[in-house]
């Protein structure tokens, strides 16, 4: 099993909102996401789409929402 490079328990609603418009309605891909969110937050992942995934799920996960079905996917 991968670990995960996000802990969800630090993912505020707020920062869920913002991962979820960058994913859904500007349709970044996992890698923009990552960088859109280190540029803002500042992370040691960079664009990292493994970061930008997990990110994905923890703010899915934060808001009620299934990462793994529409709208994240």
């Amino acid at each position: 099993m991968k670990p995960n490079l996000v802990d969800p328990s630090t993912v505020t609603t707020e920062m869920a909102v913002q991962v979820r418009t960058w994913r859904v309605d500007e349709e970044f891909s996992w890698r923009a996401v990552a960088r859109a969110a280190t540029d803002l937050w500042g992370s040691g992942y960079g664009s990292n789409q493994l970061y930008g995934r997990d990110l994905c799920a923890a703010a899915a996960h934060v808001l009620g929402e299934d990462p793994d079905r529409e709208p994240w996917n």
